[in-house]
């Protein structure tokens, strides 16, 4: 699907507790005098006049009859973009294309109906019924060596194939350019997650293993599982933002980090926890609380020296009107070598993105935490994580060669300095 002229379409919205979706307003992509992409927003009268009307996102498109431009991210508004197609999905929708590239709002209009989030687009004025059907689990081979295909760039002209093709494609994952593919089973739907042929470890097992261990750190995390497919492993994640009815799924809202921070997609000076924890507060329903899972995950993405903690791979969620933090997903270790220092992707504190205790320590004030009540989260989880580490990802598949290529990830030297 594209647009006809090329510049605009409907933003659907799926309000708190129904399973049909209505018109929000209309998305509008031109350009300024100066040729910059510029974005524009308006809900619709229809829609504000509605008792049960939520905002798109807490940040940029508050609930107003006001027009919103944006030049930031193409012109392509954050909680807009956020539901687009990432990495993988971009390269699904453009090999069905044919093209290499196409424009921002062509990306919004063929990513997947069960893109995350509440959102949806297209270019009528009423949303149009859903189009796809969600795979089993049962189907996971099929996908699996469709995923598979794609990654050697082969052509894929069968039948068969352009259909799983087209059920592979998923809005976002908040984060991660890895194959995916969404599935659905009697408990709801999951996201399905790929190893690659070039991947160092059973990455599938690995991040299980990392899910698993931050949950006995304390930290909240989706639902997962795996799936072995052929012998091949396969990384369910629960949808958090869908719940299964007798009429359909209901769906929550999402943002990512990156949208709460109103921060650009390459490193800028607002990749930041600190910052990302005082956004939070301002506009979740229980900022302490939050604060507090936030810093955790900061704490716990240091000790497995998880580099790729970008503000993609964290979310808001809003199941009704009420925003919190959404449950961790998609963390993984990374085998650096360096032993004296290592950086994360966002700022932790005074140092920057030392991953230090120190650094981690430096700014508890901004997470509302206590000096000492800091300093005994990190203190417990650093001897957590350097004593269970092991016993955890072999007790969940993860071979001895695995875990051994891994180790050099876990509280590593610098980290005490």
């Amino acid at each position: 699907m594209t647009s006809k002229t090329g510049t605009e379409c409907f933003v659907y919205m799926t309000l708190p507790g129904e399973t049909e979706s209505v018109t929000a307003g209309r998305f509008e992509l031109t350009k300024d005098r100066r040729g910059n992409a510029l974005g524009k927003f308006v809900y619709g009268k229809s829609y504000l006049a509605r008792g049960n009307a939520v905002a798109i996102d807490p940040i940029e498109l508050k609930l107003s009859g006001a027009t919103y431009e944006t030049a930031r991210l193409n012109g392509v508004f954050g909680a807009l973009r956020d539901l687009g197609p990432d990495y993988w999905g971009r390269r699904v929708i453009e090999k069905r294309a044919g093209i290499p590239q196409l424009g921002e709002l062509d990306y919004l209009l063929n990513s997947a109906d069960d893109r995350a989030g509440a959102l949806g687009f297209g270019l009528g004025q009423n949303p149009p019924a859903p189009r796809r059907k969600f795979n089993k689990t049962l189907e996971l081979a099929k996908l699996q060596e469709i995923a598979e295909a794609l990654m050697r760039e082969e052509d894929i002209k069968t039948e068969e194939a352009a259909q799983i093709q087209d059920l592979m494609l998923i809005g976002t994952s908040m984060g991660g350019a890895r194959p995916k593919a969404v599935v659905e089973d009697a408990d709801g739907l999951w996201v399905a997650k790929f190893n690659r042929p070039d991947d160092r470890w059973n990455n599938a097992r690995v991040e299980h293993a990392m899910l698993e261990l931050a949950k006995i750190c304390g930290i909240s995390v989706a639902a997962n599982r795996i799936e072995t497919i052929a012998g091949k492993d396969v990384l369910l994640i629960k949808r958090f933002d869908r719940a299964k009815t007798g009429k359909g799924y209901t769906k929550s809202r999402m943002i990512s980090g990156l949208t709460l921070l109103r921060a650009e997609e390459t490193p800028d000076a607002r990749w930041s926890y600190v910052l990302m924890a005082e956004e939070l507060r301002r506009v979740v329903e229980e900022p302490k609380r939050d604060a507090l899972e936030l810093f955790r995950r900061m704490t716990f993405n240091a000790l497995i020296s998880n580099i790729d903690d970008h503000p993609r791979n964290h979310a808001l969620i809003a199941k009704e009107r009420e925003w919190s933090l959404s449950p961790a997903y998609d963390l993984t270790p990374a085998a650096v070598v360096a032993q004296d220092h290592r950086d994360l992707a966002m700022e932790i504190g005074d140092l920057g993105r030392y991953a230090n205790a120190k650094n981690l320590l430096s700014q508890h004030t901004r997470f509302l935490l206590e000096e000492e009540e800091a300093k005994a989260i990190v203190s417990g989880m650093t001897d957590k994580v350097r004593t269970t580490w092991y016993d955890v990802v072999r007790a969940q598949g993860v071979t001895e060669k695995d875990a051994e290529t891994i180790r050099s990830a876990f509280v590593y030297e610098g980290f005490s300095f």
